[in-house]
């Protein structure tokens, strides 16, 4: 494999505001759980808690009848989650439904509808701002196709026309990029960086924070997820600046279609060995959440031997970083300005095989390590080994 340098040296520019604030240490990523607990005999206080327990602050039930919404909205006020609030008389009588429930506590926000058609943005428009109207206050809220979900070439017109249609406070999309093929070997989406691209671009053209996802269950060609599987998706998303994060799914779905197993709790409402896999690595993005919180993305650029579609090759290093040789795989660098602290954030951007590179900072540059405490990132050796999509943050 080729060696890949870098020994340029560049001055980052301060672009944050003067006397800008510091962020707390304590500031939490919000994380929405896809397809969650059920209507019925799984909607408990024990169900919701479990689902807290597990590191989400949003519930998305996938709830059609009014009375199982409402019994959502009660349950995650108990325990202390929002609810995304679905339910067929929504759409059909929005303000009336809307007065009913927009002073509820554990109200997060309500759901008009998932990947949704260029046709259908006049009339999900119209529904937002009915909605909005009458509640100023929460979010409406509608996911959008990758980019491999239309005609290649459309999609930067499909973002456009979303945001000049339908008047929601975000950009949300799914990719679920993790693949295994038929020789069971497991592979990237080659179309998931440039999706980060262009929706990242979209959300600072507009002033619009982004969601993004990572998938928890496993169905067709996506593998039952590992850690590396879910570091890779959300380490990347949190280096191109998303400000919430979700999981599809949390509750596994009907398998009829689409065989899905393996979600963190089963169509009986126990739990997977990958409940305890998600629930480790969100108190994990947790610990460093100040990163990343409110954040603002400056740059992101890659190194490798091919460079992701749509992405652009690093050429020159961030402040106070010497030297940056890519030995081994393929990386993104993120650079990253919250509050008065500029952060760099290098992901592996492989799901299967490690990287190696050789890094030279200046004293001033710590690593913000895993458990959130520094060091300065002098006192490491020069040779550093990153397993498949994890990542490291250094801050000055």
């Amino acid at each position: 494999m080729k060696k890949v340098s870098i020994l340029l040296l560049c001055v980052l520019l301060p672009l944050f505001p003067i006397g800008a604030k510091k962020k707390a240490r304590n500031s939490e990523i919000p994380i929405l759980a896809w397809y969650s607990i059920p209507g019925g005999k799984y909607a408990t206080v024990e169900h919701y808690q479990e689902l807290k327990d597990c590191g989400f602050t949003y519930s998305f039930a996938h709830i059609y009848k009014y009375e199982d919404a409402i019994q959502a909205l009660d349950l995650c006020a108990k325990v202390g989650l929002k609810s995304i609030f679905m339910c067929s008389e929504l759409e059909k009588e929005p303000e009336e439904i809307v007065r009913k429930v927009m002073n509820h506590p554990g109200l997060g926000g309500y759901f008009l509808r998932d990947e949704p058609g260029n046709n259908a943005m006049d009339d999900l428009g119209e529904w937002a701002r009915r909605i909005q109207k009458v509640d100023p206050k929460h979010p409406c809220y509608l996911n959008l196709l990758p980019v491999h979900g239309l005609p290649e070439g459309t999609y930067g017109e499909h973002l456009r026309l979303f945001d000049e249609k339908v008047p929601l406070p975000q950009l949300s999309y799914d990719h679920y990029p993790v693949n295994v093929n038929e020789k069971g070997e497991t592979y990237l989406n080659p179309f998931f960086y440039q999706n980060l691209e262009m929706v990242s671009a979209e959300g600072k053209r507009v002033g619009k924070p982004f969601w993004a996802f990572a998938l928890s269950t496993a169905h067709g060609s996506y593998p039952i997820p590992t850690i590396d599987h879910l570091r890779l998706q959300m380490y990347s998303n949190l280096a191109y600046g998303a400000q919430l994060l979700q999981y599809f799914t949390y509750w596994n779905p009907g398998t009829e279609t689409w065989d899905f197993h393996q979600a963190p709790i089963t169509q009986q409402g126990l739990r997977s060995t990958v409940y305890d896999l998600v629930r480790e690595f969100n108190q994990e993005i947790q610990r460093r959440a100040f990163v990343w919180k409110d954040c603002r993305m400056e740059s992101v650029y890659h190194l490798g031997e091919s460079i992701p579609k749509g992405t652009a090759l690093l050429t020159t290093l961030p402040q106070h970083f010497r030297q940056l040789s890519l030995n081994k795989g393929s990386i993104l660098v993120s650079t990253l300005v919250n509050g008065d602290k500029h952060y760099v954030q290098i992901v592996n951007t492989s799901p299967a095989h490690p990287a190696q590179f050789q890094l030279l900072t200046d004293d001033e540059v710590k690593l913000v390590r895993r458990d959130a405490t520094m060091q300065k990132a002098s006192l490491y050796e020069s040779l550093h080994i990153l397993a498949p999509g994890d990542t490291e943050i250094y801050t000055y």
